[in-house]
């Protein structure tokens, strides 16, 4: 193996690319050979190419002009304004990054109405601010997360805000982002140990008000309720949150009613063989607490289907209100997350980030105190 082989392919790109500039003794504003060019030279994809340019551009080594290609840069910009016209058409931002405009939203999915009220809430502030957004989906995959990370990059976006994939293992890209110093905030999670800028809501204040109105009407027997195959951060800290408020009323915690690790049905007429069917149609419990909308919309319909009335003989608190965009007109009894606020707060932290404003220099760690708001789901114990 020739010592070449073992550099990798973005730091030979950049390496030929800073011999050009050396050995043709190319001047500020020099055009450097295109995408195109360098991808079919070193036989790479756009993005392994689209990396070693970035990576330039944090150098300062090049200048990026979406639209127009990369140039050598004006050495002296560190020192002071830009004196070129393509240092100046490119109006450079942070630490050499060019200002597009474009910031990347990645996101599991958007087919809840707590998405839908997310991207709300950061798209009014980006738009305020003249910038736009893209968004890409990973699917709740941390590899389609990784190529989105990566994909958003390479377009040009100045910052990224990430909804990220509750996994065990961290993404790689995540962390990476962190040293290199590219601008990102995340949303709704957070990596345990990891300090990054974070916003979210307190998923333990969340679960506390849900059992101290449940309490309220008489419920002992509460269940809690996820549908993640994995015991992952968010499910955690609600978790402990559920063990933590009925320890402080001085019950007995019954590992029974922490319902988790399973997946749902595809219909109805197969949630009959579910588990927590099952469980509901048994009244195993009077009450129940669903870690997000969707699946509170599932235990809605199963105790329907097992001929319970709710909230008659059946009690539902949802994280998230699944059933209307406008609260208002919702009939589930639901923890209100304030997503909104939760995007305008991750929008304008990226902004702070991107354009190197002094209070954005230490991680921020944001929790938003969240709201019971008491709907049709949920009344008194009638089993008492």
């Amino acid at each position: 193996m020739s010592t070449n082989e073992r550099v990798p392919l973005y730091q030979q790109i950049q390496d030929y690319i800073r011999d050009i500039i050396a050995v043709e003794e190319m001047k500020t504003g020099d055009r450097i050979p295109t995408e195109k060019e360098l991808m079919e030279r070193f036989q790479v994809s756009k993005i392994t190419v689209a990396n070693a340019l970035t990576g330039l551009a944090n150098e300062q080594v090049i200048t990026r002009v979406p639209g127009k290609g990369s140039f050598v840069a004006d050495k002296g910009a560190k020192q002071g304004a830009p004196s070129s016209s393509v240092a100046v058409q490119s109006r450079e931002v942070g630490e050499g990054r060019a200002r597009t405009g474009l910031i990347g939203l990645v996101m599991p999915s958007i087919d809840d109405y707590f998405a839908i009220r997310l991207i709300e809430g950061i798209q009014r502030t980006l738009e305020a601010e003249g910038y736009r957004s893209m968004i890409v989906l990973s699917s709740g995959k941390i590899e389609k997360e990784k190529a989105a990370i990566n994909e958003l990059k390479a377009l040009g976006a100045e910052g990224l805000l990430i909804f990220p994939v509750d996994e065990e293992h961290y993404n790689e890209e995540i962390l990476s982002m962190k040293f290199e110093g590219f601008p990102f905030v995340l949303m709704d999670r957070h990596l345990p140990g990891v300090e990054t800028h974070f916003i979210a809501s307190d998923g333990r204040q969340g679960v506390r008000l849900a059992i101290d109105h449940l309490w309220e009407l008489g419920h002992r027997e509460i269940a809690i309720c996820s549908d993640s195959p994995l015991m992952t951060v968010t499910v955690q800290e609600r978790i402990e949150g559920y063990i933590t408020a009925l320890k402080d009323k001085g019950a007995l915690i019954n590992p029974a009613h922490m319902i988790t690790g399973f997946t749902l049905a595809e219909s109805l007429k197969e949630s009959e063989g579910h588990p927590l069917f099952r469980y509901i149609r048994n009244r195993m419990a009077t009450a129940y607490i669903s870690l997000n909308g969707r699946l509170g919309v599932h235990i809605y319909q199963m105790a329907r289907q097992a001929g319970l009335e709710v909230p008659g003989d059946v009690s539902i608190v949802s994280f998230d209100d699944p059933t209307s965009i406008v609260e208002e007109f919702s009939i589930f009894t639901h923890i209100n997350q304030f997503e909104r606020e939760m995007g305008v707060k991750a929008a304008g932290k990226l902004l702070e980030v991107i354009r190197g404003d002094r209070n954005a220099k230490h991680f921020d760690k944001t929790l938003i105190e969240p709201k019971l708001v008491i709907r049709q789901t949920s009344g008194p114990n009638r089993q008492r």
